[in-house]
C-alpha cells in the first residue's frame, strides 16, 4: 500500500478486471480493507491489486461545537473517563471508533444530558477493564478524593468486565464518601440500535440530579428492555452474563433505587446519612490471591500461595474443600497467611458449622466470608492488610463496613430471574 494513502481516504482500487471505489480503513501489509460506498467492508489481498488511485483525501477541519453554559438551578457532576464504550460512537466514514471526552461533545452525543445535570469531564486513562490494576484503582480514589468538594456528583465510565472489583475498591478506599460515585457501563457500543450506553448514563445523572445518595454505586439496565435501570450497591454486585444488557444483578442484596427511561425515580431504598469526614484509605496489598477448588486440586496449587499475605479461598458447596488439602491449607495458615472461605455457589451464605469439613477447617484458622462475594473479600483482604494490621485486618474481615456483609440471609421464592 503506498505510504501517501491515509486511512479516511476515498480510492479506487483496480483487481483483476474490476475496479472498487471506497474509503481505506485500517489495513495489513497484507490485506487491503476497503468500505464501500454500499457501506460493506471488502478485504482485498495487496498482491493481487493493480492499481490504486487518490480520489479525495478527507477534510480536515472539524465540527466547531458550542461552549456549554452552565444552569445554576441544576447540580454539577464530573464525570471520569477510564475507558468502555459508553462514550463511544463509530464514524460511519471511516468505520472507525472515535471516543468522545470533552463535555461538548459528550452533550452532542447525549444532548438529553445538559437537561438534567451541568457536566464536566475529565479522561484518567482509556484501557480495556480487563486491564485495570490497583494503579488504576488509586487514580480513580484520588480523582474523586479531589473533586469531592467541587462537585455534586461524579459519573465514572467504565468498562464492564471487572466493573464490580472497581466499584468495590473505590467503596472501601473512600471512607465517609459524602456525594453520589456512580459507575456506569455499556454492554453494547453506542452505535448500535441496541446499546445500552445512553440510557445507563442518563439514569445515572438522573438519579444523581434527584437523590441525595451517598457512596458508590453502579448504574445499568434492569432488564433487557430499555424500561429501566437500577442503581445497585458497590460491594454486592456481580455481572452474570457476558452479552444481554442486563448482565448485572445483586448478590445477597437489595437494589438502591429503579430509575425510568424518563428519569423518574421509581423505587428507592434507605439512603445513609452523611457521616464523618471524607478520607482517602487508597492502600492495596499486592500479595493477596483467589484460589478455587476443583476436583483433583493437587497442593501445589495450593502451596504456590506460600509467599503472600492472604488468600481468598472459593470452596464447594457451605464452604469446604477436600481432605487432601487440609494440611496444606494449614501449613499457610501457620506461616501468617490470613485465609478467607467462600462459595463457589453465587447466592447463599458460607456456613462451616453445619458439617465435620466445615468444623475442621474452622479450627485450623480459616475465616468465614459469610454471604460475601469473593471479588469483595478480595478487594476487602488487600485493603485491610494494607491499612490496618495483621490482627486488625481479621478482625474487620468479618465486620461490615461498606454494606458488603448481610447479618442474615432472607428466603426468597425466586433468588434471580432474567
Amino acid at each position: 500500500m503506498p505510504e501517501k494513502l491515509k486511512e479516511g481516504d476515498l480510492i479506487e482500487v483496480s483487481v483483476d478486471s474490476k475496479v472498487l471505489r471506497g474509503i481505506l480503513m485500517p489495513s495489513t501489509k497484507s490485506a487491503l480493507v476497503l468500505k464501500l460506498e454500499n457501506g460493506y467492508n471488502i478485504g482485498i489481498e495487496t498482491r493481487k491489486i493493480k492499481n490504486i488511485k487518490l480520489l479525495k483525501q478527507p477534510e480536515k477541519k472539524g465540527k466547531v461545537l458550542e461552549k456549554l453554559d452552565l444552569d445554576k438551578n441544576l447540580k454539577n457532576v464530573l464525570i471520569l473517563h477510564t475507558g468502555g464504550t459508553v462514550a463511544s460512537r463509530v464514524d460511519y466514514k471511516t468505520g472507525g471508533v472515535s471516543a468522545k471526552f470533552e463535555p461538548e461533545e459528550l452533550i452532542e452525543l447525549f444532548p438529553e444530558l445538559k437537561k438534567i445535570v451541568n457536566i464536566k469531564s475529565k479522561l484518567l486513562f482509556n484501557i480495556f477493564s480487563e486491564d485495570m490494576n490497583f494503579s488504576h484503582y488509586k487514580k480513580m480514589a484520588r480523582a474523586v478524593y479531589d473533586n469531592s468538594d467541587k462537585f455534586d456528583g461524579i459519573i465514572i465510565t467504565h468498562g464492564t468486565d471487572t466493573l464490580g472489583y472497581t466499584a468495590c475498591a473505590l467503596a472501601f478506599m473512600l471512607e465517609n464518601l459524602h456525594i453520589p460515585v456512580i459507575l456506569v457501563g455499556a454492554q453494547r457500543s453506542s452505535d448500535r440500535g441496541s446499546s445500552d450506553a445512553f440510557l445507563n448514563l442518563f439514569c445515572a445523572a438522573s438519579f444523581i440530579a434527584k437523590v441525595d445518595f451517598v457512596g458508590v454505586g453502579i448504574c445499568m439496565h434492569d432488564l433487557s428492555s430499555d424500561d429501566n435501570c437500577v442503581i445497585l450497591p458497590a460491594c454486592k454486585t456481580r455481572k452474570l452474563h457476558t452479552s444481554r444488557r442486563d448482565a448485572f444483578r445483586v448478590v445477597n442484596g437489595n437494589i438502591i433505587a429503579k430509575v425510568s427511561k424518563a428519569g423518574d425515580i421509581l423505587e428507592l431504598a434507605k439512603i445513609p446519612d452523611k457521616t464523618g469526614k471524607l478520607t482517602l484509605k487508597d492502600k492495596l496489598e499486592d500479595k493477596v490471591g483467589i484460589l478455587r477448588l476443583y476436583p483433583n486440586i493437587s497442593t501445589k496449587q495450593i502451596n504456590q500461595f506460600k509467599s503472600y499475605k492472604g488468600i481468598v479461598i472459593e470452596g464447594t458447596g457451605l464452604g469446604h474443600i477436600n481432605k487432601e488439602s487440609i494440611n496444606a491449607v494449614k501449613n499457610l495458615i501457620n506461616s501468617g497467611l490470613i485465609v478467607i472461605m467462600t462459595s463457589q455457589c453465587i447466592f447463599g451464605r458460607v456456613n462451616m458449622n453445619v458439617y465435620s469439613r466445615g468444623r475442621e477447617l474452622l479450627n485450623i484458622g480459616v475465616i468465614s466470608a459469610g454471604d460475601m462475594l469473593t471479588e469483595t473479600v478480595y478487594i476487602k483482604l488487600a485493603w485491610l492488610l494494607a491499612n490496618y494490621s495483621k490482627k486488625e485486618a481479621k478482625e474487620l474481615i468479618t465486620k461490615n463496613l461498606r454494606n458488603e456483609l448481610s447479618e442474615r440471609s432472607v428466603y426468597e421464592e425466586k433468588f434471580i430471574e432474567f
